[in-house]
């Protein structure tokens, strides 16, 4: 049977999106404020003239909107039994993204964040890696994502709205370093001023129950500024590290006995990730496995930008109990499926 696929928002994250929900043999639909019918057009979709109209025609809702907007249309998706994918971050405080949590498990929808980069090949091979012991146990990541700032929407520079570098860029890697390093207990976090033009760097240090510590840096830098991306895993027994800007991928090294390194994999290449994305959450919807990250995961990517944030307003490290809050939202999440099931 055809999927339905509903998408909110026709921005540019909306285009990658439309392409692989299309490359799925999904039926798509379309509303947006602006720009709806170009990216219909270019996919074959539907233009729908309001969100109700969206939710009659859709099986599965896509969030693609401006952060502010996320938790409005995921909560109403959901309310109405449609199953969610909800682009980065699932909600702009952590209070709203435990509400989106606690509600999937009361509808018949399921919702999952669109954590990309754990979907990216590199990355995807890191964490493997990492899993199988071929580091030993990790002890420092270093994480770096670069790129221009998004002037092309005001909404980026307020941070009530969009949560700056550290909620929309950042929040990638805050993700990926609990999901290879996993629970934290504590975040620190600076930055520098914001210039007029929106430039500024920040960098947030992560500390896991497991010892390990996560350094995460992000820039919002000049429309010259090249998009780079990168990672230096290391543990008792090696490191993986990668960077976008390298012709090669991902490099194992584990000392003398394989000099240079042990590519893994070949250079970036194949599917898109965001195809890989939305056919794991597609076979999930459809009574598949569960896919690699869970609402649960993208509320405590959430919850781990906003300690950041405030670590940055304090200059304090700010305690947390990322497994503690896992083990809470869970909970909450079986309890509520049991109640409707019930």
């Amino acid at each position: 049977m055809t999927t339905r696929v509903g998408l909110v928002g026709a921005g540019g994250i909306a285009v990658a999106h439309a392409a692989a929900w299309e490359e799925l043999g999904a039926e798509i639909s379309i509303y947006s404020e602006a720009g709806a019918a170009g990216l219909a057009s270019r996919h074959g979709a539907a233009v729908a003239a309001s969100f109700d109209e969206l939710l009659d025609r859709s099986d599965v809702v896509g969030v693609l909107t401006p952060t502010p907007s996320h938790h409005a249309y995921a909560l109403q998706a959901l309310e109405a039994g449609k199953h969610v994918v909800c682009e980065k971050p699932l909600a702009r405080t952590p209070e709203q993204a435990a509400e989106l949590v606690r509600t999937a498990g009361l509808s018949s929808g399921r919702l999952y964040p669109a954590h990309v980069v754990r979907y990216f090949p590199e990355y995807a091979a890191m964490r493997y890696a990492v899993a199988e012991g071929r580091i030993g146990r990790p002890a420092v990541l270093r994480f770096m994502r670069s790129g221009v700032f998004p002037s092309w929407s005001p909404w980026f520079a307020e941070e009530e709205q969009s949560g700056g570098i550290v909620m929309d860029q950042m929040i990638h890697d805050l993700d990926v370093a609990r999901w290879v390093a996993g629970e934290v207990v504590g975040v620190y976090a600076t930055r520098t001023p914001a210039r007029d033009d929106g430039r500024q760097s920040a960098h947030v240090t992560l500390t896991h129950s497991s010892g390990a510590v996560s350094l995460v840096t992000g820039v919002w830098g000049p429309p010259h500024l090249t998009f780079r991306t990168g990672f230096h895993v290391s543990g008792d027994g090696g490191t993986l590290r990668y960077d976008s800007a390298d012709a090669h991928g991902v490099r194992l090294d584990l000392g003398p006995a394989t000099p240079g390194g042990e590519p893994r994999p070949a250079a970036a290449g194949g599917e898109s990730p965001y195809l890989a994305e939305l056919r794991e959450f597609a076979n999930a919807f459809d009574g598949g496995p569960a896919p690699r990250v869970s609402a649960v995961d993208g509320a405590l990517a959430v919850e781990l930008a906003c300690a950041a944030l405030t670590s940055i307003a304090t200059g304090e490290v700010v305690a947390v109990d990322t497994a503690a809050r896992a083990a809470e939202l869970t909970t909450a999440t079986v309890a509520a499926t049991a109640g409707r099931n019930a």
